[in-house]
C-alpha cells in the first residue's frame, strides 16, 4: 500500500517527516535500551560524497536509517550528552525485540568525526567493534567546496582567498582547546578549515592508529561518482552485507564558479607534502598530485 505522503510535493513530504521524527522523540529516549548502537559509521572526509554513500546504504533493505538525519554528531559536538541519548536516535534492535527481523546494520554519517581531534578516541572507546568508511576528494577541490558550502550556509562571509589567509589565525589553539575540554566547541575548526581537513595524510594514520587497517575502508571520491555500483558493492563487502543495487543519486551538490588558478596553484602547494605521503600510505588510486 502507498503512504498517502508520497502524494505530497517532496518538499512538504519531507517537512512532515521531519515532524514525524520529532514528535517520536519521547517514545525514542524512552526505549534507547532496546536500540540498536552503529556497526558502522561514514567519518569523512566533508564534501566528499558522504551524504550520497549513507543514502546509498539507507536503501539496502538490512539498513536502518537515523532518526533524525544522516549525522548525530555525538562524538565531536555533543559529547557530553549520555549514551542513552545517542541510542535513541537508532531502530529498535531486532535481537532485542523477537518480532522484528530488520535492520541487521545501521550507522550514521558525520565527517567532522574524521578531522575532530577527541572524536576517534569517543568512538574507539564506545564502540570497539564499529567499522569506518572514510571518502577521500582532491583536497583542493574539497577545501573550495567547503567554502562554497560554508558560505551558503551563512557560516563564512569572508571571500575565498581572504578565508584561507586567516584560517591558520583562526584554528590557532583551537585543536588543544578541544582535547582540554569535552564541552569544548570551536566554530572555526568544524566550518573554515578548508586547508587542515585537506592533510589526509595525517588523519589516515589515526585513524588506523585507532582502529587499524582492516575496520576502516577508504574510498576515492572521483571513483566513486565515475562507477558507484562497483564502490558500493565493495563497500557492502566490507560491511558483511548481501549485494544489493541502489539508485546511485548524487546528495548535497552544489554548482560554483571555478577556482582560481593562482589559489589553485597556491592550495596544490600546500597539499603537495601531505599528498604524496597519502600516496606511499594508500597507493596511486589516491594520487591527488597535480602534474604539468
Amino acid at each position: 500500500m502507498t503512504s498517502p505522503l508520497r502524494k505530497l510535493p517532496k518538499g512538504v513530504r519531507h517537512q512532515a517527516a521531519a515532524a514525524a521524527r520529532t514528535v517520536s522523540t519521547p517514545f525514542a529516549r524512552a526505549t534507547s535500551p532496546l536500540r540498536m548502537m552503529p556497526n558502522y559509521l561514514i567519518v569523512g572526509a566533508q564534501r566528499a560524497g558522504t551524504t550520497s554513500m549513507y543514502n546509498y546504504l539507507a536503501q539496502h533493505p538490512d539498513v536502518g536509517r537515523v532518526r533524525l538525519g544522516k549525522g548525530v554528531h555525538y562524538f565531536d559536538t555533543n559529547a557530553t550528552a549520555s549514551r542513552h541519548w545517542y541510542q535513541s536516535h537508532f531502530p529498535i534492535d531486532p535481537q532485542k525485540v523477537p518480532f522484528k527481523q530488520r535492520p541487521t546494520h545501521v550507522g550514521e554519517g558525520a565527517p567532522y568525526y574524521m578531522f575532530h581531534p577527541k572524536a576517534l578516541e569517543r568512538i574507539d572507546g564506545l564502540l570497539p567493534d564499529v567499522k569506518l568508511i572514510v571518502i577521500l576528494r582532491d583536497p583542493t577541490e574539497r577545501a573550495h567546496s567547503q567554502w562554497v558550502h560554508e558560505t551558503a550556509r551563512g557560516y563564512e562571509n569572508l571571500p575565498f582567498g581572504g578565508a584561507l589567509y586567516v584560517e591558520r589565525e583562526r584554528l590557532s589553539g583551537e585543536e588543544a582547546r578541544l582535547c582540554r575540554d569535552p564541552a569544548a566547541y570551536s566554530h572555526s575548526h568544524q566550518h573554515h578549515s578548508y586547508v587542515a581537513r585537506g592533510m589526509y595524510a595525517r588523519q589516515i594514520q589515526r585513524l588506523w592508529g585507532h582502529f587499524g587497517q582492516d575496520r576502516v575502508h577508504i574510498i576515492p571520491a572521483r571513483r566513486m561518482f565515475e562507477d558507484p555500483s562497483s564502490v558500493f558493492m565493495e563497500t557492502l563487502a566490507f560491511l558483511d552485507l548481501p549485494r544489493w543495487e541502489a539508485r546511485y543519486e548524487v546528495h548535497n551538490a552544489r554548482s560554483y564558479p571555478k577556482l582560481d588558478p593562482h589559489l589553485q596553484d597556491w592550495l596544490d602547494q600546500q597539499f603537495a607534502e601531505s599528498n604524496e605521503e597519502l600516496v606511499q600510505l594508500l597507493g596511486l588510486d589516491f594520487d591527488f598530485r597535480r602534474r604539468g
